[in-house]
């Protein structure tokens, strides 16, 4: 099968039952997306699938070839973080760090479809991503103010 990882080309002989989750992870290496529930309900193995958010765990592999994938490493350009996660940073939307590339790719998502939400649309976007840190509020204001600056 082939895929096009965050702009890289891969190739991999792949059993048709496995998840893009353990694809992403096990055969490329791509530790980023978590491994949370691996039933679906808390977001952490969010990637974007042909721009959409998808829960990698979910998601067969098969289903994935030839489309354009981003993960969380696929973010930040040329050494660059991008800007939601720069915004992450300075609102301290992380504490332990686990549900935040989900949350990332769950806002990028949003962003790619709305580039100007309002705060309702930001917390329906994350409502799948799970955080026992945070208390998301800070997550809510570090993608509006990432929005403000795309």
């Amino acid at each position: 099968m082939q895929f096009i990882i965050n702009s890289v080309r891969y190739e991999s002989e792949i059993d048709v039952r496995r998840t893009l989750l353990e694809v992403l992870r096990e055969t490329f290496g791509l530790m980023g997306t978590k491994k949370g529930c691996n039933e679906g309900e808390c977001g952490a193995c969010t990637v974007l699938l042909g721009g959409k958010p998808v829960l990698s765990c979910l998601t067969l592999a098969v289903e994935a070839q030839g489309k354009y994938i981003v993960t969380v490493e696929g973010l930040a350009e040329n050494g660059e973080l991008n800007p939601l996660q720069q915004s992450f940073i300075e609102h301290g939307a992380l504490q332990c760090g686990f549900c935040t590339p989900g949350m990332l790719m769950a806002a990028k998502g949003l962003l790619n479809e709305n580039p100007h939400p309002d705060e309702r649309q930001v917390r329906q976007a994350i409502a799948g991503n799970l955080c026992r840190c945070t208390g998301y509020d800070k997550i809510v204001k570090a993608i509006l103010a990432a929005a403000d600056k795309l």
